[in-house]
């Protein structure tokens, strides 16, 4: 009986030579989700996005959805975390696999020549450091690397930091969507169109 193979998929590297030197500068690594964060990412998500957080459930699904939902954790040395309400949070929950605490996590959806931001997120701890630019900067390099040609996200209204980072890294607004988030926030969709991809 002859061994059927299926073909591989075509994944770039985790991320650059450039990245992962940006990265190291900054005290952090990135390496591929794993199932064992999601305690960690619900956890995260909810001290982000109290309205609007995803949950456990929310977070197997996205991960059930690979290779075509891919996500990336950043990750720096084991260490107590307060929350930014100044409380401790549980040390299971901000810890991911092998004890590295989560600084951040983002994630893709690929389909055809356009790639959707799922999310990208910085642990309070982990602000003030570039890692969000780093992180999108990642996000960027993966869509280029499977040969799409657009990158699109939606935004919080009210989200200046990001949208300053979006702004800054060249997505454009293509439309907003009225009281799209909880509590009546518009969400501004944006795009970045990737030059030189064949």
């Amino acid at each position: 009986m002859t061994a059927v193979r299926t073909p591989s998929l075509d994944v770039p590297p985790l991320v650059s030579p450039r990245l992962v030197e940006e990265f190291a500068a900054r005290g952090a690594r990135l390496r591929e989700m794993a199932w064992t964060d999601i305690p960690a990412l619900a956890a995260l998500e909810r001290e982000a996005f109290a309205d609007d957080a995803w949950s456990e459930q929310s977070w197997w699904a996205e991960l059930a959805g690979r290779p075509r939902r891919e996500y990336l954790v950043l990750v720096g040395g084991a260490q107590a975390r307060p929350s930014s309400q100044g409380r401790a949070l549980d040390a299971v929950a901000s810890v991911g696999v092998g004890g590295e605490t989560i600084l951040g996590y983002a994630g893709l959806d690929h389909s055809g020549d356009t790639a959707d931001v799922m999310t990208i997120t910085i642990a309070p701890e982990g602000r003030r450091r570039g890692l969000g630019r780093l992180l999108l900067d990642v996000l960027v390099e993966r869509t280029r690397a499977r040969g799409e040609h657009h990158l699109l996200l939606e935004v919080r209204a009210d989200n200046a930091p990001a949208l300053a980072l979006y702004a800054a890294a060249g997505f454009t607004t293509l439309t907003t969507r009225r009281r799209y988030y909880p509590g009546d926030v518009d969400a501004h969709v944006m795009r970045l169109t990737l030059e030189g991809v064949s």
